[in-house]
């Protein structure tokens, strides 16, 4: 059985190329983090080796080693906490490919984060792809498609993920994790349509008071002097220099956050995402005026795609900084 929700187009057509025998040699996931895309990949490796009468059934042994990890014909690879994914990364897959499955029917590999393909990387999986070998997959994940090679994702078929509608989230939340109407709203709100971030911070509370901790942070900024705010541009550049990802996730919440000002400023509270903090956003807001809201908002657009440029990340924070309003502000979240 699929565990990927609110995807059913895709599934349709997956299930479609499994009774057919049409299965591609190559898909593309495309999507934000968290909206399913892994959830998927494993599923389809194990409906690709499934020994159960309907695909993928999740109890036989392949499908349960798959999900542990321990087939030997299903292969994951990503960024984890590199900058990019290397040309040694990718030959060894190659190798890979080149045997018969081990214990399956299908080799499978998972290429996650795939739009952080080195040039050198991207070329060898080029050539994979052109010339494949038999009874092998590969599934390629990304959240940003346009960093891909053109040559590459036109020898894959396509698989769009989109959000999952607010309602749909907060229905399941609610009706199948019997989380509280209040709760349930704050989870389907900064998720944004991304079940598996919703779920993901459910399970860990970790995820919550990390994000209050970055709230603190970009919060305290408004009153603090150059010094300060270029301290923390230089290290969140090191985060970038070492977890892109965790980086990126920084800019999102400010974005959430300065995207909230903006409304609260244009009295459309009913549609902030941070709505735990919308005491501290009122009082934010009241001290900042619509354009400065509005300029600044654009520049952290502006920074986020010139970040997935591959920009020297310090200057890009530092400039930021020096365009960010100073407001002496009391904030209490």
């Amino acid at each position: 059985m699929w565990q990927v929700i609110g995807q059913d187009k895709i599934l349709s057509l997956l299930d479609y190329s499994l009774k057919t025998n049409a299965i591609a040699h190559a898909y593309l996931l495309v999507g934000p983090r968290h909206v399913g895309k892994g959830t998927l990949a494993i599923n389809l490796a194990q409906a690709l080796n499934c020994d159960g009468p309907e695909l993928p059934c999740g109890q036989c042994r392949s499908c349960q080693r798959i999900l542990e990890g321990k087939h030997a014909d299903v292969t994951p690879i990503g960024l984890d906490s590199k900058t990019e994914i290397g040309i040694d990364d990718i030959r060894g897959l190659q190798r890979l490919a080149n045997l018969p499955p081990y214990e399956g029917k299908c080799k499978v590999f998972i290429i996650d984060d795939a739009e952080y393909l080195s040039t050198e990387a991207a070329n060898s999986l080029l050539k994979i792809l052109e010339e494949p070998p038999q009874r092998v997959v590969w599934l390629l994940l990304a959240a940003e498609e346009k960093h891909l090679l053109p040559t590459i994702i036109s020898r894959c078929q396509r698989l769009e993920l989109k959000p999952v509608p607010s309602e749909q989230v907060q229905e399941i939340l609610v009706n199948s994790y019997n989380l509280d109407a209040d709760r349930a709203k704050l989870l389907t709100q900064l998720c944004h349509g991304r079940l598996g971030w919703a779920l993901s911070a459910l399970a860990n509370d970790d995820i919550l008071e990390q994000r209050s901790q970055r709230i603190a942070r970009l919060v305290s900024l408004l009153a603090a002097g150059l010094e300060q705010r270029f301290a923390y541009a230089q290290e969140l550049a090191s985060q970038f220099s070492q977890n892109r990802r965790a980086g990126a996730e920084i800019i999102e919440i400010w974005l959430d956050w300065w995207r909230d000002l903006m409304l609260i400023k244009g009295g459309c509270n009913v549609a902030i995402i941070n709505v735990d903090y919308e005491v501290a956003l009122e009082e934010q807001a009241r001290g900042l005026s619509l354009s400065e809201i509005k300029g600044f908002l654009a520049n952290l657009c502006l920074l986020q795609e010139e970040i997935s440029k591959n920009v020297n990340p310090r200057l890009a924070l530092e400039w930021l900084m020096l365009n960010l309003p100073r407001k002496k502000l009391s904030i209490k979240s």
